[in-house]
């Protein structure tokens, strides 16, 4: 021992009686009252162990009843997180904290001399005042922590204070607070930029290497953390949202801060849900579309088109090692098609260059459809993410992944072009099949080589598509012969 006095402690438990509804989950809250501590505050059902003959998990069945009259079988009783607290006067504990889903009975006050007040309160915002201790084992239990510290400072309330917060969440064995949590260094950026966080939900894209997480403030506020796979990535996604993102408003997230070294940025979050996969009424489907031309005008218009730079074109400097990539599973007269495309790009004008989302594709378009009848076509909100491949190019670069959207419905492809303002040139036809025959053996060729059938099918059938609506070779004009 460093010290002349053995640290001991009381050992208390807490109850998470934990009910999932429609609008998330809620947690049962009791306010203490009478002559107790902290009266006049919120907190979780707890209580001390009666004695050493007592162990956790019967402590918080029996104080379960004893304070809210439920019955609670310990196979339904799960631990949560542990926390080692000390009070503002210098007493500390050990607090176990436990998640229970289900139990009988219906809770009520069941000790009216020191409870006033019962319910249930939204797990992503407690109430006020609530007592700063349970406040931490909670904002630990949402962020999936294990154990956490939460020493509190004399002078410091008993009641919750944002700008007292003492919690500090403790690694687990892997180096995370949290399962779902980044590592510490982007856990420490993101929480400079908004403040403490209380739950991480990683929303990361299946097939991609950049990793994202939907976060909750401790006081409220919803973002978006983003670690990107490559140097690149990070720095398209950053200038693209310092530059043209600013023009579309509330239709695409605001940088809120970025770090080069770790390649991460927090963004605001977007209202709407991604359109890949969703099923629309055809007049909601022309609304939606046609939002997404004046979006593309938007961000095409965000500053003066420059000319090409030389030697740029079609992306056809890729088109043999993507064509070997995807050989095996290309179809008889696909590589040939492809290759007659590519002599014709050497032919075709240079376009103009503007600023350019990149990836522009329905999983990252979102849209809000409005409260009012689907006949109201026009009344929906859409919005554009994921600007990892932003960066100048002909305007036509960002229809090439949108094409497929609008494949045999020519009434989209025209609700598009309303939006956008105006028609296609005939370069820039000739340019938009020949950048989408490359993208999908470029598509093809990451599938094969990563393994996503997905993908490899995408890239045949809009090769098919191609090669059934554009037989004949293309003129230098995108005219066919």
């Amino acid at each position: 021992m460093s010290g002349g006095q053995r640290h001991t402690e009381p050992v208390d438990v807490h109850l998470i009686l934990r009910r999932e509804t429609a609008d998330g989950p809620r947690v049962l809250l009791s306010r203490r009252a009478g002559q107790v501590y902290a009266a006049g505050l919120w907190h979780l059902p707890s209580g001390h162990l009666d004695g050493p003959h007592e162990d956790v998990v019967t402590a918080l069945i029996r104080e379960a009843r004893e304070e809210t009259g439920v019955v609670i079988d310990p196979a339904g009783v799960r631990a949560a997180v542990t926390v080692h607290h000390r009070s503002p006067g210098g007493a500390s504990h050990t607090g176990h904290f436990f998640e229970v889903r289900w139990w009988k009975g219906e809770p009520e006050i069941a000790e009216p001399d020191v409870c006033d007040a019962m319910g249930w309160a939204p797990l992503t915002a407690l109430p006020a005042p609530m007592v700063a201790y349970c406040r931490a084992g909670l904002d630990a239990y949402t962020a999936s922590a294990h154990l956490a510290v939460h020493f509190q400072r004399p002078g410091d309330t008993a009641a919750f204070d944002p700008g007292a917060d003492r919690l500090c969440l403790v690694p687990d064995v892997t180096g995370q607070a949290s399962g779902a949590r980044p590592d510490a260094a982007v856990v420490e950026f993101a929480e400079r930029a908004v403040g403490r966080i209380a739950q991480w939900t990683d929303t990361s894209w299946a097939r991609e290497e950049s990793r994202v997480w939907r976060v909750h403030g401790v006081q409220g506020g919803t973002w978006y953390v983003k670690v990107h796979q490559s140097e690149r990535f990070h720095g398209r996604e950053v200038r693209g949202l310092r530059t043209w993102a600013p023009e579309l408003g509330v239709a695409a997230p605001r940088l809120v801060a970025a770090d080069a070294a770790l390649r991460a940025v927090v963004l605001t979050a977007v209202p709407g849900r991604p359109l890949h996969g969703v099923v629309l009424a055809p007049a909601r489907e022309m609304a939606v579309f046609y939002r997404i031309g004046a979006l593309a005008r938007r961000i095409h218009q965000s500053s003066p088109p420059q000319p090409a730079p030389a030697g740029s074109g079609p992306a056809v400097t890729k088109a043999d090692r993507h064509l070997a990539g995807a050989r095996s599973h290309l179809l008889p007269g696909d590589e040939e098609f492809v290759r007659e495309l590519v002599r014709q790009a050497e032919d075709l004008p240079p376009l103009e260059w503007v600023e350019t989302h990149g990836d522009l594709q329905l999983r990252n378009v979102l849209f809000t459809p409005a409260a009012a009848d689907e006949s109201d076509a026009l009344d929906v909100f859409v919005a554009v993410i994921d600007f990892e491949r932003s960066e100048p190019g002909p305007a036509v670069r960002d229809l090439v992944r949108l094409s497929d959207a609008w494949s045999g419905r020519v009434d989209l492809f025209e609700a598009f072009l309303a939006g956008y303002g105006r028609s296609l040139t005939a370069t820039e036809e000739a340019c938009l099949v020949i950048d989408a025959a490359l993208d999908s053996v470029s598509g093809i060729a990451y599938g094969v080589a990563h393994r996503d059938p997905e993908l490899v099918e995408r890239g045949r059938r809009t090769l098919a598509r191609l090669r059934a609506e554009h037989r004949a070779a293309l003129s230098p004009t995108g005219d066919a012969t």
